[in-house]
């Protein structure tokens, strides 16, 4: 892995200092996609394979079919 030299690195922390990231207004911004994808849950093959195929039958993201997967429990439970 490649290392930044002292300048380097000081020209991308002035960079960030001087035009730090901001967030969208409708959620498209820098830390609001990073929020998004900060949660990683490990799965079993027989899981990935199953969220995959119905992703891809429903026309959905595996994140999405969790999602109504994990409501309707909680909708069984209330």
């Amino acid at each position: 892995m490649a290392h930044m030299t002292d300048e380097e690195a000081k020209r991308l922390d002035e960079k960030w200092t001087k035009n730090p990231p901001k967030p969208g207004p409708n959620g498209t911004g820098y830390f609001t996609q990073c929020k998004k994808t900060a949660h990683t849950v490990t799965i079993d093959n027989v899981t990935a394979n199953y969220l995959n195929t119905k992703a891809i039958a429903d026309h959905k993201t595996p994140a999405q079919i969790i999602s109504e997967l994990v409501q309707e429990k909680i909708a069984i439970c209330l």
